[in-house]
C-alpha cells in the first residue's frame, strides 16, 4: 500500500514538473493529474477529508477543457480558449466567494457584530508570525477587517457580471484579498488555489503587460496569430475536429449546469453546508470557510515518560513538538503557506472536540510508544530519538494565548503564554492501546 500510494503521487508529482517547467499540456496529461489526486483523495479517509481538496479536484477538472486534445505546445494554434470553460472557472470563484461569505453571516454572531477578528488570528489552526501583531491591531482595525471580508465576499463577486472593467476589479480585489490572507495564515494552499480561478477575470489585453515583446517571444507569436485571424489567413482546424470540441464544450457546460443545481440549493438554504460534495467525482462542490470562530484557542500536548509508573510524582513527562502547531512558548510561529501540515491541523480540530471524535489520535500515541519512524517524521523532535520509546504516553489540554509585545513574557522570549486545562487522555501503555482496539474491533 505505501508504495502504491507513493507510485501516485511521485507520478503525479512527474506529469505536474513537467507542465510547469515546459507551459506545455493536453488533455491527457490534466485529466491523468485529476485522476491520480482523485484516487489519492477518495481512500485519503481524515487525511484528506479538507475543503481544498475538492477544490483543487474542481480546479483540476476545469483545466483538462482548457488544453488540446494531444498537442503540447506552449501557444497551440488551432485550440483557443473556450468561453464555457473561463465561465466555469468564474463560475466556480463565485461560489467560492459568495459561499464563505454567506456561511459567516449565516453562522456565528461575531461576524454580524464585527468583532470575529478579535479572536481569529490568535485561533486560527496555525497561526503565522504577523498573525502574532494582527491580533493586538486596535479594535477598529479589526471592524474595518470584518467590514471588508463582508465586501469581498458578499458583494464583490457580483462584479463578474458587469462588464469587462468591473470583472477585472473583482480578479485585481479577489488576488489582493488572497495575498493578505496568504500572509496572515498558512491556510495550506487555498488562497493559492483561490488566486486561479480569479484569472479568468483578466484578457489578453490586460494581462500583456506580463509577457516580454521581444521578436519570436510568445506575446509576438500571439499578436501575429491575431492579425492573421483578423485577416483570414489563417489555416483552419479541420472540419469534423472543430465540431467534436464544440460539442464537447456544449456537453460541458450542460454537465456543470446540472451538477450546479444542488449546489445553488445549498447557497439559498437557511441551512447552508460548507466544504460539502454532491458527487464521487468532486466536479461541483460546495465551499466556505471559517462559518465559526473559536474564542478561545486550546491545544492539545502529547507527552511521554520512560518513568514505569505514570503517576510517580518523580516521574519525568517530555513533550513532543510538532512542525508548526503552537506547543513550545517560546518558539516562534512559522509561516509554511502553501505546504499543508495535515497533521497539525488534525490537532486543532482534536482540540476542541474530544479523543473519543478522534480515535487516530490514539493511533498515533500507539506509534510513539514504539518509536515508529514513519509517524515521527511528521514531527519535529522526538525527546526520545536515540533512548528507548517511552513506557506511557498522555495528552495534555491547555490554553494558549498570544504573548503581549513589550510585555513581561515577550521580554522573555515567548510567543504564547499558556495555562493546563487537564488532561485530554489519560497515560496509557502499549498494552493499554491494544487492549482498546481491539475492544473496537
Amino acid at each position: 500500500m505505501d508504495f502504491n500510494l507513493d507510485l501516485l503521487a511521485l507520478l503525479g508529482l512527474g506529469i505536474s514538473s513537467f507542465v510547469l517547467i515546459t507551459g506545455c499540456a493536453n488533455m491527457i496529461l490534466m485529466a491523468a493529474l485529476w485522476g491520480l489526486y482523485l484516487s489519492l483523495v477518495n481512500v485519503g479517509q481524515v487525511w484528506y477529508s479538507f475543503g481544498w481538496e475538492s477544490q483543487l479536484l474542481e480546479t483540476g477538472f476545469l483545466g483538462i477543457f482548457l488544453c488540446p486534445w494531444w498537442t503540447l505546445s506552449r501557444l497551440p494554434r488551432h485550440t483557443p480558449t473556450p468561453w464555457t470553460v473561463l465561465w466555469a472557472f468564474r463560475w466556480l470563484i463565485f461560489r467560492i466567494m459568495l459561499g464563505a461569505g454567506l456561511i459567516k453571516i449565516r453562522g456565528d454572531q461575531c461576524w454580524r457584530d464585527l468583532t470575529c477578528l478579535d479572536f481569529h488570528y490568535e485561533t486560527q489552526p496555525v497561526p503565522s508570525p504577523l498573525a502574532y501583531f494582527l491580533h493586538r491591531t486596535p479594535w477598529w482595525v479589526h471592524r474595518f477587517e470584518a467590514l471588508s471580508n463582508h465586501f469581498l465576499e458578499l458583494l464583490v463577486p457580483f462584479f463578474l457580471f458587469l462588464g469587462r472593467r468591473m470583472c477585472i476589479l473583482h480578479g485585481v480585489l479577489q488576488i489582493l484579498f488572497q495575498v493578505v490572507l496568504i500572509l496572515s495564515g498558512n491556510l495550506s494552499f487555498l488562497n493559492w488555489l483561490t488566486i486561479v480561478p480569479s484569472l479568468s477575470c483578466f484578457d489578453d489585453a490586460f494581462l500583456g503587460f506580463l509577457f516580454p515583446s521581444g521578436p519570436a517571444g510568445l506575446k509576438d507569436r500571439a499578436l501575429k496569430l491575431q492579425d492573421e485571424e483578423a485577416q483570414g489567413a489563417q489555416s483552419r482546424p479541420r472540419h469534423v475536429g472543430c465540431a467534436v470540441r464544440r460539442v464537447v464544450n456544449l456537453s460541458l457546460g450542460v454537465l456543470l449546469a446540472w451538477l450546479s443545481v444542488p449546489v445553488v440549493l445549498n447557497l439559498l438554504s437557511a441551512k447552508q453546508v460548507m466544504n460539502t460534495t454532491f458527487g464521487s467525482l468532486r466536479i461541483v462542490n460546495s465551499y466556505g470557510a471559517f462559518g465559526s470562530i473559536t474564542k478561545e484557542r486550546t491545544e492539545v500536548i502529547l507527552q511521554g515518560t520512560a518513568s514505569p509508573n505514570a503517576s510517580a510524582p518523580d516521574a519525568v513527562w517530555e513533550d513532543y513538538e510538532f512542525k508548526c502547531k503552537p506547543g513550545d512558548p517560546w518558539r516562534r510561529p512559522c509561516l509554511i503557506t502553501p505546504y499543508h501540515y495535515r497533521l497539525d491541523w488534525l490537532m486543532w480540530f482534536a482540540a476542541f472536540q474530544t479523543y473519543e471524535h478522534n480515535e487516530w489520535i490514539l493511533q498515533l500515541a500507539g506509534k510513539l510508544l514504539v518509536n515508529d519512524a514513519q509517524a515521527l517524521s511528521l514531527l519535529a523532535s522526538n525527546p526520545f530519538e536515540g533512548r528507548p520509546p517511552p513506557r506511557w504516553i498522555r495528552a495534555e489540554h491547555w490554553r494558549y494565548k498570544f504573548s503581549l509585545p513589550g510585555g513581561k513574557h515577550a521580554a522573555e522570549g515567548k510567543w504564547w503564554v499558556r495555562r493546563r486545562l487537564g488532561p485530554y487522555f489519560p497515560a496509557v501503555r502499549l498494552e493499554d492501546l491494544e487492549g482498546y482496539f481491539r475492544e473496537q474491533d
